[in-house]
């Protein structure tokens, strides 16, 4: 049983004349683009022909959203941060489809660090604007007389980008290992009842097992790390301002 796990692919490579790679387009690339074009699309979709009274199910659940994401946000960083709302909405969604595209064959995007980092520096980034907003320059800076806050300062973006790079891109590994496991399996109940590798077109215990295994690591993991990473990122900004 071989497994072998990579990285995202290249999609794209510009090479330069010494064969060196000048510039490349990952597979993270291509995949989060087309997360934010689901998003684009779903969000069309749920606003067109907004009515002051609902009369569809769509503008019923486009409402429910916001309200859902309102509420979350008045409950967790106060009534006056309302401003965040788009953000934390916005986040969640990508991450969420990001995590759950792997579902229809694509690669999670959120398997591949430089994306959770990306996601990691973009929340610290309105931390500290945040901290300088309620304290200013000074008091910003401030705090990094204690060593300790130093350490505090760079352990947030990391940890948030590693817990939810090695959840996402650790289920992904189980499960490629469980597969291939299975696969083995199969082969071997085939060969113990003397039946060929060439005569049969499937591995029967890769039926249904992996399904109900992408429920959790997929679905079920994606939902809880794209909830976690939202709620670590207002609970941060909120802590932020006092």
């Amino acid at each position: 049983m071989n497994i072998e796990v990579q990285g995202p692919k290249r999609m794209f490579s510009l090479i330069g004349e010494d064969g060196d790679i000048i510039f490349s387009i990952s597979e993270s690339i291509v995949t989060g683009w087309i997360v934010i074009l689901i998003i684009f699309v779903v969000c069309l979709v749920l606003t067109r022909n907004l009515q002051k009274v609902p009369t569809t199910k769509r503008q019923c659940a486009a409402e429910y959203i916001v309200k859902t994401v309102n509420n979350m946000v008045s409950a967790n960083m106060g009534s006056d941060s309302m401003a965040y709302a788009p953000y934390i909405a916005a986040l969640f969604a990508y991450i969420l489809l990001g995590s759950l595209i792997s579902m229809l064959g694509f690669r999670s995007i959120t398997a591949d660090i430089n994306v959770t980092g990306t996601l990691a520096v973009m929340t610290f980034v309105l931390i500290t604007r945040s901290k300088i907003k309620a304290h200013g320059v000074g008091g910003y800076f401030k705090q990094f007389i204690n060593p300790l806050n130093i350490i505090s300062e760079v352990a947030t973006p990391l940890s948030m980008a590693l817990r939810l790079f090695g959840n996402i891109a650790g289920g992904m590994c189980i499960t490629m290992i469980l597969y291939a496991a299975l696969g083995s399996a199969s082969s071997a109940i085939y060969n113990l009842i003397g039946i060929q590798a060439e005569t049969y077109y499937f591995n029967i215990f890769q039926i249904g097992i992996p399904a109900v295994l992408s429920v959790y690591f997929d679905l079920f993991s994606g939902a809880i790390q794209s909830y976690v990473f939202i709620m670590l990122t207002m609970i941060y900004i909120q802590m932020g301002r006092e």
